[in-house]
């Protein structure tokens, strides 16, 4: 019996340590990119990058500019916009090539096209429906006073 119980330690401490292992496996090994964490040397274009990279989502964090993130992701976004700054490209144009690349999720600032315009219209048409029932209702009470006034 203490042959096997010594067996089974031995096989949950290996268990043990290999779970504990994992997180370190599955950090990644390769480094930031350049521009990830360095600010351009120039002062305008460091602010236009930075202006363009406050309206575009981290698609990791889903609740933070790629400005504002420590993710991966984010960093390498964040690289990708100071690149293409440095380029002579117009923060539009990075705007355009990132919502074509990952999608109109990945901007702050939405655009009306053939897949937004419900987002714009249904509001809208909800107000306009709440209004009409709202004059309808109105409406009809404002008849049925006036109709108990003369009685």
């Amino acid at each position: 019996m203490t042959r096997h119980f010594l067996a089974w330690m031995a096989g949950l401490a290996a268990m043990a340590s290999a779970m504990f292992a994992m997180p370190i496996l599955a950090q990644s090994s390769t480094a930031p990119a350049p521009y990830a964490y360095q600010q351009l040397d120039d002062p305008a274009l460091e602010r236009r990058a930075t202006d363009l990279m406050h309206t575009l989502r981290c698609l990791t964090c889903q609740s933070q500019s790629i400005a504002d993130s420590d993710a991966s992701m984010a960093g390498d976004m964040r690289h990708q916009v100071r690149t293409r700054i440095l380029a002579g490209e117009e923060p539009e144009a990075i705007r355009a090539w990132l919502i074509e690349r990952y999608g109109d999720y990945v901007s702050y600032d939405p655009q009306v096209s053939a897949t937004t315009w419900p987002l714009f219209a249904v509001p809208l048409l909800l107000l306009l429906l709440a209004g009409l029932i709202l004059r309808k209702r109105i409406g009809r009470g404002g008849v049925a006073d006036r109709e108990g006034e003369g009685t």
